[in-house]
C-alpha cells in the first residue's frame, strides 16, 4: 500500500514532490520584485500625499496665527486711546531720558498696556518710530532714547511696514544678541559697553529666550503713520507650538528655519541632540541654536564628522537648501537631516513670513511597511528552500496538505445550492455562515461539522439534531430547510438566518424587563415546546442564550427557540440518546432540573418547564437562579436549596401571580410543576400584566433597536453573572 501510494505520487507529478517548491520558490520571489515595486510606489505616493497635507496644515496654521497676531496688533494701534499717547510718545523731540521722565503719555502708555497685553498673552509692547528708534516701552515708564535703534536684521521689516503701512511679523531672535551688536556699533570700547557684555554674557544659558514680534502701524489724526507698536510675542506658546501639533508617528517633525539654516522653531530631538553634541547641555531648546547642515553620516549610529573640516563649510540639509533657494520639494527619496538620520520630508519658502518650513520622518518609520513586506517575501522563499529538504525526507507529508488545502477551499466554494459569504459563529461541534440559496435568492445560516472538530459520537449527536428538529414547524422554532453531506464528507443543514437578539444579551444589554414582555416571551416559548412535546420530544438545553427574540414576517418580539443538539425522544425510547443518558449529564447547570442531574434518563417535558422557570426568572431579576463558584456548587444548589423568590431580587414589579408561576416551574418535585407547556402558557397569559406588552409597544421598541447604530452603547444593565456553557459529565468515569 505505502509502495503503491508513493509510486503514484510520482507517477502524477512526473518529477519528485520535493522539487515542486524550487519553481515556487522562484514565481514568489518573482511575485515578490514585483509586489516590493508596487508597494513602494504606492508607499512614496501616500507619503508624498501625507508630507503635503502635513506641511500645508502647519502652513494654514501659521498663516491662521500671523492674521488673527496681526488683527490684535492693528486692533491695539488703532484704539482711539492708544493712537492719542502713542502720536505723542513717537512726534516727541529726542532730548535726553531726565527731561521725560515725567512725561504723562508714557505713564499712561504703561498703565494702559499692562493690563491689556496680560490678557491677550503679550509680554510687553514697544512703540518705534520712523526712524526706527524705540521710543518708549512697556515695562518701564521713560523715554528709551536715541540710543535704542531697531536692529539691522529688523529695519527692512520695519521699513516694509511704513512703506506699505501694513501689519508684519518679525521672526524669533534673542534680544541679547542684538542688545549685543547695537553696543558694539554705538559704544564700543566704553564702559556701557563693558556692563551691557557683561550683563548678558553672564545670564544664564537658558533664560536666553527667544522672541518675536508682531508690529502694526501707528497714524496720527491725519491718518499719517508716524511710527509702529510692536507687541512682543513668546514663540514657545505660540510658534513653536503650532509646529508641534501635526507630528506623525514616533519620528515626525515640523520645524522652521531662516534665510541661513539656522532652526528658529523646536526640535523633537533636543534629548538627542545634547547627546550628540549638536546642542550644548545648558541649551534648553534648539530654537536660534541650532544651524540646519548635514553632518555627513549618521550621528545616532556613532558616525564621526571629520574634525579637521569646521562645521560651517558643511552644506544645508537637502529639505532646508531647497526651500532657502526658492524650490518648494516633497522628497521620498531618503536624505540625510541635521542629525545625518536618513528622512523622507517636504520643505517650502514663505516669503510672507521671511522664513521656511520643513515636515519630515526617518525613512526607516516611513518605509517600514515595505520592509516588513520585503522580510516576507525572503523569509518565504527561505521556507519554500527549506521545505524542498523536508519533503525529499518526508515526502508523505504532502498528501496530509493537500487533504487540508481541499478542506479549506470547500469554505470558499459554492455548497451545493448555497453560496457562502461570510461567518458568522463558530462553536465547539461547527461553524455557522450566512449563506444565499441560488434559486430562492434568500439569506440563510449555513451550519457545517468538519470532521477535525469533533469525535464519532458528537458527529451523530448533530446529524440526529438536525433530523429531529426537521420534524418541528411551529412558528416559534427555528425551521430547518435542508441538510445533507459535502462530497468531501462534511456535514451541514440550512436554517432560517435571524436578525436580531438573544435573552441573555437582551438582559445584559436592557436590564430585567417588564413582566407584560415577560409573559409574551415565555407563552411563545411554550408554544414551541408543546409541538415537540406532543412529537415525544424534550428540548434539555432551555436556556437564554438558546431564545432568540426578531421581528419576522413583520410580527415584533417574534420569539425563535435554537440549539436541539441535547434534544431526545423521551416517548419512543430514543435508543442511541438513552444509551448516553444513563451516565452521562448533558445542559447547561444554571437552568438544569434536578432530575436531569440525579438521573438524566429520567427527564420529560415537565424539565423543559423548569429550564423555562429558570428563563423568566433570569428575565424579571437579571439574575440566575442560583449564585456559585463552581458546577457541583450549582447542581448541589440545584437539587437542594429553594429559590429566592424574584421579588427580593429586582426592584421591578412582579405581581403575585406571576411569582408562583415562576417559582412552581421552579419546584423540586416535578409533580409539582405545571403539567405541560399548554398549561404553563395559559397560566402566563392569565396574569394580571400579561396585555401590558401591547403591539404598539412591541412595534416601538423594535423600531428604536433596529435603527440605533451599530456599537451604540444601550441602556445601563446590571452585572449579570457570565453565561455558562453547555456541558457534558460523564457520571461513570466521575464514579471511578
Amino acid at each position: 500500500m505505502l509502495a503503491h501510494r508513493k509510486v503514484h505520487m510520482f507517477g502524477r507529478f512526473k518529477l519528485p514532490i520535493w522539487v515542486l517548491p524550487l519553481p515556487i520558490a522562484g514565481v514568489v520571489a518573482l511575485l515578490g520584485w514585483w509586489g516590493n515595486n508596487l508597494l513602494r510606489t504606492t508607499i512614496q505616493g501616500q507619503l508624498q500625499a501625507q508630507l503635503t497635507s502635513t506641511l500645508n496644515a502647519n502652513v494654514t496654521a501659521l498663516g491662521i496665527w500671523s492674521t488673527n497676531q496681526t488683527r490684535l496688533a492693528t486692533v491695539l494701534a488703532e484704539d482711539p486711546d492708544v493712537r492719542a499717547y502713542a502720536t505723542a510718545i513717537l512726534t516727541a523731540p529726542p532730548p535726553g531720558r531726565r527731561e521725560y521722565r515725567g512725561l504723562p503719555e508714557l505713564e499712561q502708555f504703561v498703565e494702559d498696556m499692562r493690563p491689556r497685553l496680560y490678557r491677550l498673552g503679550y509680554s510687553s509692547a514697544q512703540l518705534v518710530n520712523t526712524n526706527f528708534v524705540v521710543m518708549a516701552n512697556s515695562l518701564r515708564p521713560q523715554l528709551m532714547g536715541n540710543n535704542n535703534v531697531v536692529s539691522d536684521a529688523h529695519t527692512n521689516k520695519f521699513a516694509e511696514l511704513f512703506a506699505t503701512g501694513q501689519p508684519v511679523i518679525i521672526t524669533p531672535f534673542r534680544p541679547e544678541l542684538l542688545i549685543q551688536r547695537r553696543a558694539i556699533r554705538n559704544l564700543a570700547g566704553s564702559l556701557r559697553t563693558n556692563l551691557v557684555f557683561r550683563q548678558f554674557n553672564n545670564r544664564p544659558a537658558n533664560r536666553r529666550e527667544a522672541l518675536m514680534q508682531v508690529a502694526a502701524p501707528v497714524r496720527n489724526s491725519d491718518s499719517h503713520i508716524v511710527g509702529a507698536l510692536a507687541l512682543i510675542v513668546d514663540p514657545d506658546k505660540e510658534f513653536s507650538r503650532i509646529l508641534s501639533v501635526a507630528r506623525w508617528g514616533q519620528t515626525g517633525e515640523t520645524y522652521a528655519f531662516d534665510q541661513t539654516g539656522l532652526m528658529i522653531s523646536h526640535s523633537r530631538f533636543v534629548g538627542q541632540l545634547k547627546a550628540l553634541g549638536l546642542l550644548e547641555a545648558t541649551n534648553t531648546t534648539s530654537a536660534l541654536n541650532l544651524r540646519l547642515r548635514d553632518p555627513g553620516g549618521d550621528l545616532t549610529r556613532g558616525y564621526q564628522p571629520d574634525d579637521s573640516s569646521p562645521s560651517y563649510v558643511r552644506p544645508l540639509t537637502r529639505l532646508v537648501a531647497s526651500a532657502v533657494y526658492g524650490e518648494n520639494e516633497v522628497d521620498v527619496t531618503p536624505s540625510r537631516d541635521y542629525r545625518g538620520v536618513p528622512v523622507v520630508g517636504a520643505s517650502c519658502w514663505l516669503p510672507q513670513f521671511g522664513f521656511g518650513v520643513a515636515t519630515q520622518m526617518d525613512a526607516e518609520e516611513a518605509y517600514r511597511p515595505l520592509r516588513v513586506v520585503q522580510l516576507v517575501f525572503v523569509v518565504l522563499v527561505l521556507v519554500l528552500l527549506l521545505c524542498a529538504t523536508g519533503m525529499f525526507v518526508f515526502s508523505y507529508a504532502t498528501l496530509a496538505w493537500r487533504q487540508r488545502l481541499s478542506e479549506a477551499e470547500v469554505k470558499l466554494k459554492q455548497l451545493g445550492q448555497y453560496t457562502l459569504e461570510e461567518k458568522i459563529g463558530e462553536g465547539g461541534m461547527g461553524v455557522v455562515y450566512r449563506a444565499r440559496h441560488a434559486l430562492l435568492r434568500r439569506d440563510t445560516a449555513v451550519k457545517l461539522l468538519v470532521p477535525e472538530l469533533s469525535d464519532p459520537a458528537s458527529v451523530a449527536r448533530f446529524e440526529r439534531e438536525v433530523c429531529m428538529t426537521c420534524r418541528l414547524m411551529h412558528p416559534n422554532t427555528i425551521q430547518v430547510y435542508d441538510y445533507g453531506h459535502t462530497p468531501e464528507g462534511i456535514f451541514y443543514y440550512a436554517m432560517e438566518y435571524l436578525i436580531g437578539v438573544n435573552l441573555h444579551d437582551l438582559v445584559a444589554r436592557y436590564g430585567p424587563q417588564p413582566e407584560g414582555r415577560v409573559a409574551y416571551i415565555l407563552a411563545q416559548i411554550c408554544d414551541s415546546l408543546s409541538e415537540a412535546h406532543a412529537l415525544g420530544l424534550i428540548h434539555r438545553d432551555i436556556k437564554p442564550g438558546n431564545v432568540f427574540l426578531c421581528r419576522r414576517g413583520g410580527v415584533a418580539d417574534c420569539v425563535k427557540v435554537l440549539d436541539f443538539g441535547l434534544v431526545r425522544d423521551y416517548r419512543n425510547g430514543d435508543a442511541a440518546a438513552a444509551t448516553v443518558a444513563d451516565h452521562l449529564i448533558e445542559g447547561t447547570p444554571w437552568f438544569m432540573p434536578p432530575e436531569a442531574i440525579q438521573g438524566p434518563a429520567a427527564a420529560d417535558p415537565r424539565s423543559d418547564l423548569y429550564s423555562l422557570g429558570g428563563v423568566g426568572y433570569f428575565l424579571l431579576t437579571g439574575a440566575y437562579i442560583f449564585d456559585a463558584e463552581n458546577i457541583a456548587e450549582i447542581h448541589e444548589k440545584q437539587i437542594h436549596a429553594a429559590p429566592i423568590p424574584p421579588t427580593q431580587r429586582t426592584t421591578n414589579p412582579i405581581s403575585p401571580e406571576m411569582e408562583q408561576l415562576i417559582l412552581g416551574c421552579l419546584a423540586k418535585d416535578m409533580n409539582l410543576r405545571p403539567p405541560s407547556a399548554a398549561a404553563l402558557r395559559a397560566s402566563l397569559l392569565a396574569t394580571p400584566c400579561a396585555a401590558a406588552w401591547t403591539p404598539e409597544e412591541r412595534l416601538a421598541w423594535w423600531n428604536a433597536y433596529e435603527q440605533r447604530p451599530a456599537g451604540t452603547p444601550a441602556e445601563a444593565a446590571p452585572d449579570t453573572s457570565k453565561p455558562m456553557a453547555t456541558v457534558s459529565i460523564d457520571l461513570s468515569s466521575r464514579m471511578e
